[in-house]
């Protein structure tokens, strides 16, 4: 963890009146719909439990509109996936003037796409395995040759693993390429990377983002799978995870690192492996509306940096705010 963190990085006293009324966004179109509900759920169970005037808000169930004329003050955005976690609601909250949670408009669009994150990292030389996007079944002819195998299969836009598939011999090209391209197009495909899992929660944005203790993943037969994630208690989670310090120290600064230089913002989650061979850890994906469920990982790295899971709650929705009129007014200024 950064040298830097402050143990509890947000204000000691928040008072709950100043926020408002408070809209937690769950549940929406996607694939993740179901996750989000989990999320949004506590999410509000912990607001009101900090007196917070807050109530949920499902924009599969209720219109727009209905989000416009209520008059909400803020908004913490517990959606997962498309529509709630690509840019899309944020965009929405931008034109109706409703500060929120997490990363704006662009950074989630970014973010949501994984080669476009990819793109950005190495723009930024940050290490991410090698990897090649898929336009049709043509493309996987030599793909095991420049990929080598074994390799991942997956689609770009979706999360919580949905239509990824490890592919371990040639024969499983093909149906792991149906699997993903029927989910999403492009595909995308990505050297597997032996070694353990972690995850890296980080709190803030720009300069000021700092990461919280690191989270170990291990999995039943290293398979973090949907099921593995949010059905199953085979999962082991360590946190901190048992790293020597300067290991430790180098991948919060990676992930950190990678955090800014997507432009997150309020709170997100990278997820890397470290090479079991070479000890070098790689960067995978961003997440910018982690989940809130009881299996979750930022409120576990929350609660090893001592900050508990309604104080959590509660700083980030006192740091909601809208990014592309703060932007514009800070360009007017100048």
């Amino acid at each position: 963890m950064s040298e830097s963190l402050n143990p509890l990085p947000f204000p000691v006293q928040i008072d709950p009146d100043a926020l408002g009324r408070v809209v937690v966004l769950m549940g929406g179109h996607s694939s993740e719909r179901n996750v989000s509900l989990d999320s949004g759920r506590n999410v509000l169970k912990a607001l009101q439990a900090k007196g917070v005037n807050a109530e949920a808000f499902d924009p599969a169930e209720r219109s727009l509109g209905d989000l416009e004329k209520a008059g909400y003050d803020r908004a913490f955005i517990a959606l997962h996936g498309r529509y709630g976690e690509d840019g899309t609601i944020q965009g929405v909250l931008e034109m109706l003037g409703i500060p929120y949670t997490g990363s704006g408009v662009m950074a989630s669009a970014v973010a949501i796409d994984k080669i476009s994150t990819k793109q950005m990292w190495q723009a930024g030389r940050l290490p991410t395995p090698p990897w090649e996007v898929l336009l049709g079944p043509h493309q996987l002819a030599g793909l095991a040759e420049r990929l080598g195998l074994p390799l991942i299969i997956k689609p770009p836009h979706e999360g919580s693993t949905l239509g990824l598939t490890r592919v371990d011999s040639l024969d499983r090209l093909p149906a792991a390429y149906e699997r993903a391209a029927d989910i999403d197009f492009p595909v995308l495909a990505e050297r597997f990377v032996q070694g353990r899992e972690l995850t890296v929660a980080v709190i803030g944005s720009g300069a000021a983002a700092r990461a919280l203790p690191i989270v170990e993943i291990r999995a039943p037969n290293g398979n973090y799978d949907y099921r593995n994630k949010y059905f199953t208690d085979d999962t082991r989670y360590l946190c901190p995870a048992p790293l020597v310090p300067a290991m430790a120290a180098d991948i919060a600064s990676l992930a950190e690192a990678a955090y800014r230089a997507v432009g997150c913002e309020g709170w997100g989650r990278v997820d890397i492996m470290l090479d079991d061979g070479t000890q070098r850890p790689w960067l995978l994906e961003v997440n910018t509306s982690p989940g809130m469920t009881g299996h979750s990982l930022v409120p576990m790295a929350a609660r090893a940096a001592g900050i508990s899971y309604e104080d959590l709650v509660l700083g980030l929705t006192a740091q909601a705010s809208l990014k592309i009129q703060r932007r514009v007014a800070s360009e007017a200024i100048a």
